[in-house]
């Protein structure tokens, strides 16, 4: 019988307040970011958040916790298989 490890991840969750504060639990790492647009990468796959004046007040990479500020525009996944196998978030970002 096949023996699989089981990985063990972070919960990953989303908390959204009025448009203008943004709180994520299951953060990796972020790879870029500008008061427009922040990428990162979470336990569920890459992460795209587009806005305006958008800062980031506090980062904990070892705790997985990220607070934006700023007016949220959108929010978007890219898909957790696809960022491995098509080159990361970038080929995503400029198909």
């Amino acid at each position: 019988m096949e023996e699989r490890k089981l990985i063990k991840t972070k919960p990953h969750n989303v908390f959204i307040e009025d448009r203008e504060k943004l709180n994520i639990t299951g953060v990796r790492d972020v790879v870029s970011f500008d008061e427009g647009t922040i990428v990162l990468n979470t336990e569920m796959g890459g992460l795209i958040l587009k806005g305006t004046g958008l800062h980031i007040n506090k980062l904990n990479v070892e705790d997985g916790n990220l607070n934006i500020e700023g007016y949220i525009i959108a929010c978007n996944y890219t898909d957790k298989t696809d960022s491995k196998k098509s080159g990361g978030l970038f080929s995503n970002i400029f198909k």
